[in-house]
């Protein structure tokens, strides 16, 4: 009799008890294009799969400005998304301003300390608690080229800024647009980055844009940049003016111009035009010394709800699982954030992209990319990138830019 009065109660706790609920997540991102809408469409799947319910919020433009727009209308509504797609400074910059969910028990539970570069891992922290989940790692400083123009023209990628400009003035004389590009602030600031590096070397680059050196800002290798910034401007072609990054891409990849300096989420563009690397298109690292990083993550705001709560850490366990690291990067172009996925999928690109990354990581030459928010907080980001593309689409020159540099720079500190 007893027994039976045990059991019966038990039913009744287990009957009265509230079902689980069912994770839901409301994602805001900027991954549009054909590569990025894509890769993202991986991750949907398989929180669907998971029993989830994902409610998509992308927002296309430029380079996830219009998204921190919409963003920002979102937190000062008091209801922000569950998971944003943010990078770099950035992620500390709105954990100050309104909190962010700790996720450090997903982080723990599947070890992500052990599988993550240290460099990477603390853009995902929050005074040393994880609020961000890494999807992937870009080197910006790519030149990506079209094989079949560049064969008929008798030119091999360059290997430093005299070839590239040589190779340009051949494709010029033969009525080729030498280089693709789209005349937003993010992609000015984009080729500029990779010319700092390119021409500077790694010192260089940390002196002047991630310390802000003074110094280096006004030196005569920063006008060399901006001399090189010149020449550039001279390959671009007429109608460069608000083209989105990927229609560039496309120039490239339609025979309409032979290069482009663009990070590699480019490749997912070839590939997911079905385009093969080494045929169609060959990649290479800009010249000179150093690899710039930008990674993509998600970070979490502090929602209400156990199904809000539930699907932040289901999204960020799957962000952070290795199937989909695999399966997302090989659609993006970019390579796993995690140090122990196999690569025997992964295209020469992506190889190249994963050996020079652990190169540089060991010898001070991994840096994170200022263009793409890894490197800088927004407001002396936004005064380098004014200057930049104030200067890319003016007459400005060169001793003035450094000079301007120097000032918007100090006005932000």
């Amino acid at each position: 009799m007893y027994m039976k009065s045990v059991l019966a109660a038990s039913t009744a706790m287990f009957l009265a008890a509230p079902a689980m609920a069912e994770p839901s997540a409301e994602v805001l991102h900027w991954w549009t294009s054909g590569g990025e809408a894509k890769s993202v469409a991986v991750l949907q799947d398989q929180f669907k799969a998971e029993g989830g319910t994902w409610t998509d919020m992308p927002v296309a433009g430029g380079g996830g400005d219009a998204a921190m727009t919409a963003l920002r209308a979102r937190v000062l509504a008091g209801n922000a998304p569950a998971a944003v797609q943010l990078k770099g400074p950035a992620i500390q910059e709105w954990y100050e301003e309104t909190g962010l969910a700790d996720i450090g028990d997903v982080a723990g539970e599947n070890g992500w300390a052990e599988v993550l570069p240290p460099q990477l891992a603390e853009h995902m922290k929050c005074e040393d608690q994880w609020c961000a989940a890494p999807v992937n790692v870009h080197r910006i400083n790519w030149i990506w080229g079209n094989k079949q123009i560049l064969d008929a023209n008798g030119i091999a990628m360059p290997t430093s800024w005299d070839e590239f400009n040589a190779a340009a003035e051949k494709l010029k004389a033969a009525g080729i647009t030498p280089l693709a590009h789209g005349g937003q602030n993010w992609q000015d600031a984009t080729v500029f980055e990779t010319l700092v590096l390119g021409l500077g070397g790694p010192d260089f680059y940390r002196a002047a844009l991630i310390d802000l050196n003074p110094e280096a800002l006004t030196s005569d290798t920063m006008k060399q940049v901006f001399d090189q910034l010149r020449t550039l401007r001279g390959y671009v072609d007429d109608n460069f003016s608000g083209r989105d990054w990927n229609l560039a891409t496309a120039m490239v990849m339609n025979g309409e111009a032979a290069f482009q300096i663009m990070g590699d989420w480019a490749k997912g563009e070839f590939l997911a035009a079905g385009k093969v690397p080494g045929t169609d298109f060959v990649c290479w690292p800009a010249p000179g010394d150093g690899y710039l990083y930008n990674v993509d993550s998600f970070a979490f705001f502090e929602v209400e709800g156990e199904d809000k709560q539930q699907g932040q850490k289901l999204l960020a366990k799957l962000i952070m699982g290795p199937e989909f690291q695999k399966v997302f990067n090989l659609n993006k172009g970019s390579i796993p954030a995690r140090t122990d996925v196999a690569l025997d999928e992964f295209d020469d690109c992506a190889k190249q992209s994963n050996a020079d990354m652990n190169a540089d990581a060991g010898d001070g030459s991994l840096l994170p990319s200022y263009a793409h928010g890894m490197a800088l907080r927004g407001a002396q980001a936004g005064a380098v990138t004014d200057v930049v593309t104030n200067f890319f689409n003016s007459d400005m020159s060169s001793d003035d830019a450094v000079q301007q540099l120097a000032d918007a720079v100090a006005a932000t500190m």
